[in-house]
């Protein structure tokens, strides 16, 4: 369900007093690709509730460069929120995650394994209260730049 921040922070407070353990992860998702879905299903397993922090349109922009992204941020909500393990998105305007885990306060911070834990970005926040900041195992040889990459180049031929 995409949920705009700041109605998700009574949703959250409320699952909170409800026991519930919340999983909070974040990325661009450009082009949707398996190695997402295992990730995305390998987080919703350490919690109860996995939140995605999704970069809108603009920060990828700033993130990947002009000609990113390829599918817009509404599209890329829907798709993610169709996704069975994922609960809740919400699309955050900056470069970072930080002030959206600020205000979810998840119990669990993830990113993928190729993210050292020192450099997560609200590491600090989540450690703060007693949070958890894990990384999950980097599915190899999945990442929308390469199929990005692929395309092109069968295409050219």
């Amino acid at each position: 369900m995409l949920i705009a921040l700041e109605e998700f922070v009574p949703v959250i407070a409320r699952l909170k007093q409800d026991g519930k353990r919340i999983v909070f992860t974040n990325g661009c998702f450009d082009i949707i690709h398996v190695g997402h879905i295992r990730y995305l299903k390998s987080a919703k397993e350490l919690g109860d509730i996995l939140v995605i922090g999704l970069n809108s349109d603009e920060s990828v922009r700033k993130i990947k460069g002009d000609n990113r992204p390829i599918v817009s941020q509404g599209e890329r909500a829907e798709v993610l929120s169709s996704i069975r393990s994922v609960d809740y998105v919400v699309i955050f305007n900056e470069p970072d995650p930080y002030n959206t885990i600020a205000a979810i306060k998840p119990d669990i911070l993830i990113k993928g394994g190729d993210w050292a834990i020192d450099n997560i970005v609200g590491r600090d926040i989540v450690e703060s209260y007693g949070g958890e900041v894990r990384t999950i195992p980097f599915v190899e040889g999945f990442s929308s730049s390469r199929i990005i990459g692929d395309v092109l180049n069968k295409f050219r031929k």
